[in-house]
């Protein structure tokens, strides 16, 4: 699902909002998750899951083109782990 199918199935489901009105409420929760995630805090949606962020320690990588070694920097990147509930409703093998 994208961003803008997102906001159509929410404007359908929700009849009273305006599609700019659900557009600016997910712009604005997003935004919200990012800035949250930029001060490195954790953000955690019960029910749904938490994001983080994760530091990867700098290390020598390859150039998968050329097979030239790189040097890549530390650096943090986000990271997503699903809660319990969203886990049981995604499993098709139960």
């Amino acid at each position: 699902m994208t961003k803008s199918e997102l906001i159509e199935n929410l404007s359908r489901k929700h009849p009273s909002l305006s599609t700019k009105e659900v557009e600016a409420i997910v712009k604005d929760i997003l935004e919200l998750l990012s800035h949250s995630l930029e001060e490195a805090n954790r953000v955690e949606i019960r029910g749904f899951g938490t994001f983080s962020l994760h530091y990867r320690q700098p290390r020598i990588g390859r150039n998968p083109k050329t097979g030239d070694s790189v040097k890549l920097e530390a650096k943090c990147v986000p990271h997503f782990k699903a809660g319990k509930s969203l886990k049981e409703r995604v499993d098709i093998f139960s």
